[in-house]
């Protein structure tokens, strides 16, 4: 009997399945995109009831394209995009919609903290700025504005958090995860402060067991099991951050490794072993010796988001083309932006279409398309984005080599974003 295992990602825009044997070899792959609700100004969500609706298809699928038997998965790992959020009550039922990684309501919340709390505190305590809107920032906010439901709340968790609950009725989340859940996380210790959740108001109960990213936390159970196609008693993994997880993918292991990942979001991420983190990034626990390894995160609010919303907005021809001649309409764009040459012919993007991330920290930040001219094409508006994209990077880069960090080259590309041969070199090209 051969041993394989299944891996389950949940990103911004979609979720992933896939069946590899144990030597890397993928047998199988699955992908459904659920959508983005975005029903008031700063707020992003997702039906969480699609979480394991989609989780089911797509195991499922996995199973059947790589024609084995489910009792040859030897072990699930579980990631997801982050920060985000899904509440569940004490019947492991949804409570509200989730929060994604985009959602900006919470700006009194942020406001509270750095007039009651403190920024430096709070830094010092997770290795983060407070403004990249983590769980428990957003936990207070449904505290202060949805009471009666904040009462309701058994546990809150990950979007893979919450996977890995119907997966073995555990609530859990990972080392890495906990950098996202923010403000009271102890980055150096791996665990939750219980003097700061107390003076700021949230109850531990509500909160997940912090695993080490290579620990298992539990089993599948008979329900899953029963739901999904796989054998009941297969061991699951604590898991890890999305784009850390596409990073060991890559061979991301060592100090100074660089990957680059294209997903919804654009960032990059250095391995390193110290602590002195960098105030206007993003940290967390690798998932390789998570314990004593971390990995800084410089990230774009919008990247492969961007072509996104080109397609999904202004693109109906070439969705038209890819459903009658199976012609992927991103390849299709990709052709139009091959055509101009850099610089866009004077045309250029801020790519802040949802506020920003690393470095500037802006929640008000937009886009912004600059120079648009009667010349201009779809092509080149996809090319200034694809470029805006390359030069938020750069801005990051430079920050990161400054700070004198080993950087191992090649740089690799990560996601969905990172098939366009044009836009990694764009890329490339800015970074130098």
């Amino acid at each position: 009997m051969a041993n394989y295992l299944l891996g389950i990602d949940y990103g911004t825009g979609g979720a992933k399945a896939c069946i590899i044997d144990t030597e890397g070899k993928v047998l199988s792959y699955a992908f459904r995109e659920y959508p983005i609700i975005t029903k008031k100004p700063g707020w992003s969500e997702h039906d969480p009831h699609l979480y394991w609706q989609i989780a089911r298809e797509i195991i499922k699928k996995c199973i059947n394209k790589a024609q084995i038997n489910s009792q040859e998965i030897k072990g699930i790992g579980t990631s997801s995009a982050l920060p985000s959020m899904v509440m569940v009550d004490k019947n492991h039922q949804p409570i509200h919609l989730a929060y994604n990684l985009m959602d900006r309501r919470a700006k009194e919340e942020v406001k509270w903290l750095k007039e009651n709390i403190g920024e430096d505190r709070i830094f010092n305590l997770t290795g983060n700025r407070l403004e990249d809107h983590p769980l428990i920032v957003n936990l207070l906010w449904e505290k202060n504005n949805r009471p009666d439901s904040y009462k309701k709340i058994y546990k809150a968790l990950t979007m893979d958090g919450f996977i890995r609950l119907k997966l073995t009725e555990k609530p859990s989340c990972n080392f890495g995860a906990g950098a996202f859940y923010g403000v009271a996380w102890d980055i150096k210790n791996h665990r939750f402060d219980e003097k700061m959740l107390e003076e700021i108001g949230i109850d531990p109960k509500i909160l997940p067991q912090p695993f080490p990213c290579e620990e298992i936390i539990g089993e599948v159970t008979k329900k899953a099991a029963e739901d999904t196609g796989l054998y009941p008693g297969t061991p699951v993994c604590a898991g890890t951050v999305d784009c850390c997880a596409g990073w060991v993918g890559g061979g991301a292991i060592y100090e100074g490794d660089m990957h680059i990942n294209l997903g919804s979001v654009g960032n990059f991420g250095i391995i390193h072993k110290t602590t002195n983190f960098l105030k206007c990034m993003i940290a967390c626990a690798h998932t390789v010796d998570s314990r004593t390894t971390y990995v800084t995160v410089p990230s774009t609010m919008t990247g492969g988001q961007l072509l996104r919303y080109i397609r999904d907005t202004f693109s109906q021809l070439e969705v038209e083309i890819e459903r009658l001649l199976k012609v992927d309409s991103y390849d299709i764009l990709n052709l139009e932006a091959e055509k101009i040459p850099p610089g866009s012919e004077g045309l250029v993007v801020l790519p802040y279409f949802m506020g920003e991330r690393t470095p500037i920290w802006d929640v008000n930040a937009r886009g912004v398309i600059f120079g648009l001219s009667l010349s201009h094409t779809k092509g080149h508006i996809v090319r200034a984005l694809m470029e805006s994209v390359a030069y938020a990077l750069y801005h990051n880069f430079e920050i990161v080599k400054e700070a004198g960090w080993k950087i191992n080259f090649p740089v690799v590309f990560n996601e969905g974003g990172a098939k366009s041969r044009l836009w990694r070199r764009i890329i490339t090209d800015v970074l130098n």
